[in-house]
């Protein structure tokens, strides 16, 4: 007699199949990212962008601003899809800062809009909230690269923000 084992399916919630990303762009950049559905890194920063797959989602964080005689605060501006996976592209398509040179920011990602916040999410009131951020004195320091991965919990807390 032979004993047959039956198949065993685990099922895993998408959310804990993708990768969570704060992408860190200013105000021009983002109106970019918004109308074209890409995102780009410099060339350094090519190693990062790598480990992106469709299917993860960005939330896109631009920085503080200053226009005219107001001051924009840091804000989280919206939620996108990975549509594909990375790609190069040297099409000057981005605006660089000025130390930045000629920077086209040539690797780059596809977007699926999810959601784009209508006013932003002010950053700065969600600084005690987010476990990314472990140093809330200094806390530029944890977004000084062009993109970087934050835990599930930090994403939602940021969308329940958008929600409010």
């Amino acid at each position: 007699m032979r004993t047959i084992k039956p198949n065993i399916y685990v099922f895993f919630p998408q959310s804990l199949c993708m990768t969570r990303w704060l992408a860190i762009s200013n105000r021009t950049n983002w109106e970019i990212t918004r109308k074209k559905n890409i995102w780009g890194v410099p060339q350094r920063n090519k190693n990062i962008i790598g480990r992106v797959k469709s299917g993860d989602t960005v939330l896109i964080y631009v920085s503080q601003q200053k226009d005219g005689d107001n001051l924009l605060p840091s804000a989280v501006t919206g939620a996108f899809e990975v549509a594909s996976e990375p790609y190069e592209e040297r099409t000057k398509v981005f605006v660089a800062p000025e130390q930045m040179g000629d920077e086209v920011f040539p690797y780059r990602i596809k977007l699926k809009p999810v959601k784009v916040f209508d006013p932003p999410v002010e950053f700065k009131p969600l600084i005690p909230k987010l476990k990314f951020i472990t140093n809330k004195t200094m806390w530029t320091g944890h977004i000084r690269q062009a993109m970087r991965v934050i835990p599930e919990e930090d994403y939602q807390t940021i969308l329940n923000a958008a929600k409010s």
